[in-house]
């Protein structure tokens, strides 16, 4: 018998594995690992291994695994039991009701920056009209990443005009992507830029940014996952943490009509430095993420 032969029947002769005792064996593995979650990591790898809801992973429980799924959920389970993010293996995290492809080349979009667009949505709403919802109005996503802000501001704001901007072609490959993926690539403009240099004086009525805002002396206090795997230059901002924002202040003070408003994500341990870099706009404001963390800045240029 050849040996393609006899490695074959040594595969057919390997004992399948039922859903229930596959899932069972993963939670118990990632637990012993430490890996946060690890019950929801299994399910979410079984789902994606085999292309399947929650719902059926429990109303199957007897359904066997053949050899190359038990093959490739093992594969997602080392590499999660290593720290890789969930979404980077399975390549999707939803945010604002929408799947948007991820990468290693953007930060994994969270549910703080929800509250972001949450936010902004709502002082549009409040400032130009409720029964306008964005028209004729222009906004700047600034350091976009996979494009979650723009694609929800315009999902959630039809009529407005949205520029969105990332230092990273990589990044910017990954939005247009989403974009043309939701059917909103019409809707959005997105350009390589540094930050909003070389957009024209007072050109928009709200800017949005979720800049890096981690100092490199936080870095011990930061998830082992954010520091190993997601963009540092989308985490890090520099020894301080305030570093980008510095520059987007001045910038987004220039870009913005009279009475436009900037609103940002920053972390709680700025929130005083952000306060005192926004002295001399108006009606500053830090409001609390979901955990009572300080978490959004806005300001409204005088």
């Amino acid at each position: 018998m050849s040996l393609a032969r006899i490695l074959c029947a040594c595969v057919d002769r390997i004992p399948s594995v039922q859903l229930k005792q596959c899932l069972s064996s993963a939670v118990a593995d990632l637990s012993a690992r430490q890996v946060p979650s690890p019950r929801m990591n299994a399910e979410l790898l079984l789902m994606f291994t085999l292309g399947c809801d929650r719902a059926f992973l429990y109303a199957h429980p007897e359904r066997e695994l053949t050899n190359e799924e038990q093959s490739r959920y093992n594969a997602a389970l080392a590499e999660r039991s290593r720290g890789m993010p969930a979404q980077y293996i399975t390549g999707h995290q939803e945010f604002w009701g929408m799947d948007l492809i991820v990468t290693p080349a953007v930060l994994i979009p969270r549910p703080e920056t929800e509250q972001l667009v949450e936010t902004l949505v709502e002082l549009v709403r409040e400032k130009s009209g409720q029964e306008q919802e964005g028209r004729d109005l222009r906004i700047a996503d600034v350091g976009t990443g996979s494009g979650c802000i723009a694609l929800a501001l315009a999902k959630e704001l039809p009529s407005a005009r949205i520029d969105a901007t990332d230092f990273s072609p990589a990044a910017l490959e990954v939005a247009r992507a989403n974009a043309a993926r939701h059917r909103l690539e019409a809707r959005i403009r997105f350009q390589q830029n540094n930050l909003l240099a070389g957009f024209a004086a007072e050109a928009f009525d709200f800017i949005v940014s979720n800049p890096p805002y981690v100092g490199q002396s936080e870095q011990d206090q930061v998830q082992l996952e954010v520091r190993k795997f997601e963009p540092r230059d989308a985490v890090f901002a520099g020894r301080k943490g305030t570093e980008v924002i510095e520059r987007l202040i001045p910038q987004a003070r220039g870009a913005l009509k009279p009475g436009g408003w900037l609103v940002m994500e920053i972390s709680g341990t700025l929130a005083e430095e952000v306060k005192t870099l926004l002295g001399d706009w108006a009606e500053v404001e830090i409001r609390p993420d979901l955990q009572s963390i300080p978490r959004m800045a806005l300001a409204r240029k005088p």
